[in-house]
């Protein structure tokens, strides 16, 4: 029999398991402080961006490319690499300056567009086209007429504008494979932009019509799947801007969205709206963008002082149009964008910031700064002699 008399065992308490639980809390407690410190003080945001996660770099202290002086280079920034193009010969470099591949490309003019993992390089009112993929040339081809344009989306199709024919302008499509898939054909009018949404299944053409006593801009759908077999029956809807509006841009994000971005405002077409999301009248607008992943920016110039004034970037998310603002302390001189990625350029310093508004890098120069390329993962700081090497 179970004797009712004896006195319970006393639990013995694990110290170890509490100095551990107490040791996670505290850190979590101090992550959390930190955020909340790094998020809305912006003197402490610098501190840590600059000792910590060492986002400013110097003009000394980075990867370079060396430059021919006295010959005329054309640089373009690509995927993970820097395109350097002389004298038929395109090199490819890596983010730590090493040359990786280098490419014949009959070209002296270039015009260069990309996306993902592709580049179109044509000869500027020349007949060569090339697409590169990665580091290798997966087809080329010569065109009739002059190219004016070129754009390649995600997947490898490619667009070229051609003017010098008995048209106005003539828009040819290719697959990813250098097939050519169509023609579309604009007897009156200028073609401003082109965009092949990330479908494969449109290609919007912008357009402006100068005959008139006001400009009129416009933007045609073109169904791809219905031109390649009935181009001429290929049109799926057409857009009017406003009269005298003037369309610089336009590009297709995601979820077939098409950004026009005109001289004084920015719209999205979606689900057959053409809605506004930006408009700069009455305001010191001074740079816009709609070359981004699913956003739109426009910079303003605001006074922070005196004589001083800052540069205040706007961001619009596309899809949900939510607006985040950030401020940089100097007015951008000019400003370069691609995917997520904001570069603006301050004189000797320039700023990198993604699209939620956070710092990416800072590079500071000893010297003016008059050429940047960018791309999502590296930007090439164009000097006379060199290419200086930022990894964002």
């Amino acid at each position: 029999m179970k004797d009712y008399w004896e006195e319970p065992e006393i639990k013995k308490v694990n110290k170890k398991k509490i100095i551990i639980t107490a040791i996670i809390i505290v850190v979590v407690i101090l992550a959390i402080i930190i955020m909340c410190i790094y998020y809305y003080n912006k003197p402490a945001r610098e501190w840590i961006d600059k000792t910590i996660f060492r986002k400013e770099v110097m003009q000394d202290k980075v990867a370079i490319i060396d430059l021919n002086e006295g010959q005329t280079s054309n640089i373009y920034a690509f995927n993970q690499h820097i395109g350097v193009l002389n004298k038929n010969q395109f090199m490819i470099y890596g983010n730590n300056g090493n040359e990786e591949k280098s490419l014949e490309i009959q070209i002296s003019n270039p015009i260069f567009n990309s996306a993902n993992r592709f580049l179109a390089i044509a000869e500027k009112n020349g007949k060569k086209v090339y697409l590169i993929t990665d580091k290798e040339i997966t087809w080329e081809t010569e065109i009739e007429g002059s190219i004016s344009q070129i754009h390649v989306n995600k997947n490898g199709y490619v667009a070229i504008v051609i003017t010098g024919t008995s048209y106005k302008t003539v828009i040819s499509m290719y697959d990813p494979q250098g097939k050519e898939m169509f023609k579309t054909y604009l007897s009156s009018t200028r073609t401003a932009d082109i965009s092949i949404s990330n479908d494969n299944k449109y290609l919007a053409i912008a357009e402006v019509d100068t005959s008139g006593t006001m400009i009129q801009s416009s933007i045609k759908i073109i169904s791809i799947e219905k031109a390649k077999s009935d181009p001429t029956n290929s049109l799926e809807n057409t857009y009017k801007g406003e009269n005298d509006k003037l369309i610089t841009n336009i590009k297709y994000q995601d979820k077939d969205n098409l950004v026009c971005m005109y001289t004084d405002s920015i719209h999205v077409i979606e689900n057959g709206q053409d809605n506004t999301i930006m408009n700069d009248e009455n305001k010191k607008m001074i740079f816009q963008s709609i070359a981004l992943t699913n956003h739109a920016i426009k910079i303003e110039e605001k006074s922070s002082g005196l004589f001083t004034a800052d540069s205040l970037v706007n961001i619009i998310n596309t899809q949900n149009k939510n607006t985040k603002e950030c401020i940089v302390d100097s007015v951008a001189k000019e400003i370069y964008t691609y995917g997520n990625i904001i570069a603006l350029n301050l004189g000797t310093q320039i700023e990198f910031i993604n699209t939620d508004g956070w710092l990416v890098k800072r590079y500071i120069a000893n010297q003016e700064i008059t050429n940047v390329v960018v791309s999502d993962n590296v930007a090439g700081i164009i000097y006379r002699d060199k290419i200086e090497i930022v990894n964002l």
